[in-house]
C-alpha cells in the first residue's frame, strides 16, 4: 500500500483508514481541532480532580474497588497501577496488524475529546504508531467488556516505556529502548488517563474491520469458483437469470448470481445437463450457490453497518459530554460487535461447506457426469485430488466448530461488579481463523474446478474461465496428469486466491465484479 497520511479529527475515521494504518504504511496526523477538543476535555477532568467529591476513574479505584476514594498524592500511582496490573495477558502474541488496528482505534477515541486525557497522551500514541513500534499483546486477557482490557493495557504499558514491543525491524525488545531510539518520551500518566487507555472495544472492532475486508474479497472468489465448478459439471446457467433472483429480492443473492453469470458468459460447457445423462436440475450445491453466498454478502453488509457505527463512537467510561458533564455509562460493552463477529463466522462456515460439497461432487465419478474418479490421470494408479478433499473437509469441520457463538457465553468478573460480558474478543479471534480457513477451502475448489474444466475435452470454456486457467497455471498450480507432490499446488492456489490474482484474471474479461 502506498504511503499516505490519515488525519484523525477532521472527519470521521473510516474502515479504509484502519486498514491503511494496520496493514499499510499510512502515517497519522492529529488535527488542531482534535487537539483543542482534547485540551478542553482535560480541563474538565482537572477541575473535577481538584474537588473533594469522588469521581469514578479520576479519584476512585476501579471496578469493584471503585468505592475507595484516592487522595491526590496517590493518583499518578493509581493510573500506573491500573496499566501494570491489567497487563495480564497470556498465550501467543497477537498479530502486528491487530495490535496496530487496536492502537489506532483507541487513538481515534482519545482524540475525540470525550475521554479527558492530555494532548501528550494522544501525541505519544501517534508517535509510537508512526515509528512502527508495536507492543507485545497476548491472545488471552479480554472478556469484551470494560474494554479489551489486557490487550489495551499491554499497549498502554509501552506508552509508559515499560514491557516489550516489536520494533520496525520485527525484533522484540524492551519498550523503553525502542522509545529512546526514536526520541519518544514515555508518558507519566495522570488522573483518568490509565483508565481511558484501556476502556474500549478497539481490538474486536479492528479485527471486525479487517475480517470484513477479507470476506468481501472471498465472497467474490466464491462466486468465481462456484461458476467454474458449474462449468466443470456441465451444469446450466439458466438458474442464474436475473428475473429469477428479482422475485426473491435479497441484494446479495442477486449480486452473486450476476457475478456467476458474467463468469460463465460465452461458455461451451454450460447447458449440457440434458445430454448423455439427462438431469432435470443441478444439485443444490450448484443451483443454490447464489442463495448461500448471497446470504453471506447480506450478513457482511450488516456487519459493516455495525462497524461504521462503532467507528463513529467514543467508547470510554466515564466520558466527558459536550456540556462538560462527566458521566459513567456502559458503552464499553462489546455486544453489538460480538454478535456480528459471530454471525460472520456462521456465514463463512456455510460458504465453506457448500464449496466443499461442490468439490466432492467433482471428484465422485457417480455424480461428476463423465469426469474420471478423483480427477486422476490413471485412476487406481493415481489418486488425483482424493486427499485434497480430505484437507478441505478438515478445514470445514473446524470452521463449523468456530461458528459456535462466543457471544452467548459470559463469565462474571471483578467480584460480580462486571457480571455480564460480551466475549467479543474471543469472537474476533475465532473469526480470523475462520476467514483463513475459508480462503484455503476455496483454493481447493479452484484446483478441482480448473482441473475438471481442462478434462472436458472438445468443449470450450468461457473466456473468463480460460483467463483463470492461464493465470492459475502461471501461479504454479499444475493441471491434470499423474500424481505429484500436491501440497505445493494447494499452497500456490491459496496464495493465488488471497493475493487477488484470481479476481484480477476474471475481471480482465468481465470488467469489475460485485
Amino acid at each position: 500500500m502506498d504511503m499516505h497520511t490519515v488525519v484523525v479529527g477532521t472527519s470521521g475515521t473510516t474502515a479504509d483508514d484502519v486498514i491503511a494504518v494496520s496493514r499499510g504504511t499510512a502515517r497519522i496526523e492529529i488535527s488542531k481541532a482534535a487537539l483543542d477538543a482534547v485540551s478542553a476535555a482535560r480541563r474538565v477532568i482537572d477541575d473535577l480532580a481538584a474537588k473533594p467529591e469522588p469521581v469514578y476513574g479520576v479519584s476512585t479505584g476501579f471496578g469493584a474497588l471503585a468505592v475507595r476514594h484516592i487522595s491526590p498524592g496517590l493518583r499518578a500511582q493509581l493510573q500506573r497501577n491500573i496499566v501494570r496490573s491489567h497487563a495480564a495477558g497470556m498465550g501467543p502474541r497477537v498479530e502486528r496488524e491487530v495490535v496496530r488496528a487496536l492502537m489506532f482505534l483507541r487513538l481515534k477515541t482519545l482524540a475525540s475529546g470525550r475521554t479527558g486525557v492530555r494532548p501528550v497522551v494522544v501525541e505519544t500514541m501517534t508517535a509510537l504508531l508512526n515509528a512502527g513500534i508495536t507492543p507485545v499483546v497476548h491472545e488471552y486477557g479480554s472478556l469484551g467488556c470494560s474494554g479489551d482490557l489486557a490487550p489495551l493495557s499491554h499497549c498502554a504499558l509501552a506508552l509508559m516505556g515499560e514491557g516489550e514491543a516489536e520494533g520496525p525491524d520485527g525484533t522484540v525488545r524492551p519498550a523503553a529502548e525502542l522509545l529512546a531510539e526514536h526520541g519518544i518520551g514515555p508518558v507519566e500518566l495522570r488522573e483518568k488517563e490509565g483508565l481511558a487507555l484501556l476502556n474500549g472495544t478497539d481490538g474486536m472492532l479492528g479485527m471486525l474491520i479487517m475480517a470484513c475486508a477479507d470476506l468481501a474479497r472471498l465472497f467474490t472468489v466464491a462466486d468465481v469458483t462456484a461458476a467454474l465448478s458449474l462449468e466443470a459439471l456441465l451444469g446450466t446457467d439458466r438458474v442464474l437469470a436475473p428475473e429469477l433472483h428479482a422475485i426473491r429480492p435479497h441484494p446479495g443473492q442477486a449480486a452473486s448470481a450476476a457475478n456467476m453469470l458474467r463468469v460463465l458468459a460465452g461458455s461451451g460447457l454450460t447447458g449440457h445437463h440434458q445430454d448423455d445423462a439427462p438431469r432435470v436440475q443441478d444439485a443444490y450445491s450448484i443451483r443454490c450457490a447464489p442463495q448461500v453466498a448471497g446470504a453471506g454478502r447480506d450478513t457482511l453488509g450488516h456487519a459493516r453497518l455495525v462497524a461504521e457505527r462503532e467507528l463513529a463512537s467514543a467508547v470510554d467510561n466515564p466520558v466527558v459530554l459536550p456540556d462538560g458533564r462527566v458521566e459513567s455509562n456502559g458503552n464499553f460493552h462489546g455486544a453489538p460487535v460480538a454478535y456480528v463477529l459471530d454471525f460472520l463466522a456462521v456465514a463463512a462456515a456455510d460458504l465453506a461447506s457448500i464449496a466443499e460439497r461442490r468439490t466432492d461432487r467433482l471428484l465422485d465419478k457417480n455424480r461428476s457426469h463423465g469426469l474420471p474418479p478423483f480427477l486422476a490421470g490413471d485412476p487406481g494408479v493415481d489418486s488425483g485430488l482424493m486427499i485434497a478433499q480430505y484437507t478441505q473437509a478438515a478445514l470445514v469441520s473446524e470452521m463449523k466448530r468456530l461458528a459456535v457463538p462466543a457471544s452467548v457465553d459470559s463469565i462474571p468478573s471483578s467480584a460480580m461488579q462486571e457480571d455480564h460480558v460480551s466475549m467479543g474478543w474471543s469472537a474476533a479471534r475465532k473469526l480470523r481463523t475462520a476467514v483463513d480457513g475459508l480462503a484455503r477451502v476455496l483454493a481447493v475448489e479452484l484446483v478441482a474446478a480448473t482441473r475438471g474444466i481442462e478434462l472436458r475435452q472438445g468443449l470450450r470454456p468461457a473466456p473468463a474461465s480460460r483467463a483463470v486457467l492461464a493465470a492459475v497455471r502461471r501461479a504454479g498450480v499444475e493441471g491434470p496428469g499423474e500424481d505429484r507432490y500436491l501440497a505445493p499446488d494447494l499452497a500456490a492456489a491459496d496464495a493465488f486466491v488471497r493475493s487477488g490474482e484470481l479476481i484480477e484474471a476474471v475481471e480482465s474479461v468481465t470488467g469489475p465484479l460485485d
